[in-house]
């Protein structure tokens, strides 16, 4: 699938080298409604696949959807793309401060759909977008369970080998997010209520076609101690699913670009 890149891109800081400003697809109006020759986008399938995307989110601020296709192609179930653009979207606790995506060669259940049954995939779809989370957004998430989980995953070899056999807590972190710096500021809660200061300061890479996630030259501070050179090439496996072609860290934002393919 080939995406029209400039359509998903957000106006941010870290555009590209010698562009002007970029238009911020979340707050552009979307073209016209289509004809009266494909009413059934409009009409039904619109206001279906709005109404999908919502329920798969635990919050959405705003949430926009084109769909193009003739009716005779949409009838038959299959939609040549569809555009959704989100503000404010909540996902398994992550808080996504923009996203614009672009999915081609839809095939879904319509007959079924407009006899009153939920509208589904038939076939997986390879989804291409772009990400931008706020420094704020991103120190929302810290709770959820994605995040905590790769943050306790890091962390937990810093510990003392009989350490390891107990749970980890970690508390009052906080993010911060400089041009190609991501600094993290947390408590660990150890045993006895023992409390030990972390600080890490890393690069972030993408590597093996863009599924993994690479610190890149990594600096901790753990207990007053400076550690680095034990935790570099430490990475983070978003699965086979997964392609990030871009991804950047500037003042208070990170912005990613990519391609994800959406089972049914």
């Amino acid at each position: 699938m080939t995406a029209d890149r400039n359509s998903l891109q957000f106006d941010n800081r870290a555009g590209a080298p010698g562009s002007g400003k970029t238009p911020n697809p979340a707050e552009e109006p979307l073209p016209p409604p289509p004809s009266s020759g494909s009413r059934i986008a409009s009409s039904v399938l619109s206001p279906a696949v709005q109404l999908w995307l919502r329920s798969q989110v635990q919050q959405v601020d705003e949430l926009k959807v084109k769909i193009e296709g003739s009716d005779r192609q949409i009838f038959s179930g299959a939609i040549p793309k569809v555009t959704a653009m989100a503000s404010g979207a909540v996902y398994k606790g992550l808080h996504l401060t923009k996203v614009a995506i672009e999915g081609c060669g839809i095939r879904i259940n319509l007959g079924q759909a407009l006899k009153g049954k939920p509208l589904r995939l038939l076939e997986s779809v390879p989804v291409a977008g772009v990400l931008s989370v706020s420094q704020a957004d991103l120190n929302a998430s810290l709770k959820a369970p994605l995040l905590a989980d790769a943050l306790n995953e890091f962390l937990l070899p810093l510990l003392s080998l009989s350490d390891r056999k107990k749970s980890l807590k970690l508390q009052n972190s906080q993010l911060a997010i400089e041009a190609g710096l991501l600094t993290l500021r947390a408590t660990i809660l150890g045993p006895g209520g023992t409390q030990i200061p972390v600080v890490l300061r890393t690069g972030l890479r993408m590597v093996s076609g863009g599924r993994e996630l690479m610190f890149e030259a990594p600096e901790i501070e753990f207990d007053g101690e400076l550690k680095s050179s034990d935790f570099n090439d430490f990475k983070i496996d978003f699965g086979s699913e997964v392609e990030i072609e871009e991804l950047i860290l500037s003042p208070g934002e990170i912005v990613c670009r990519g391609r994800i393919r959406v089972l049914p």
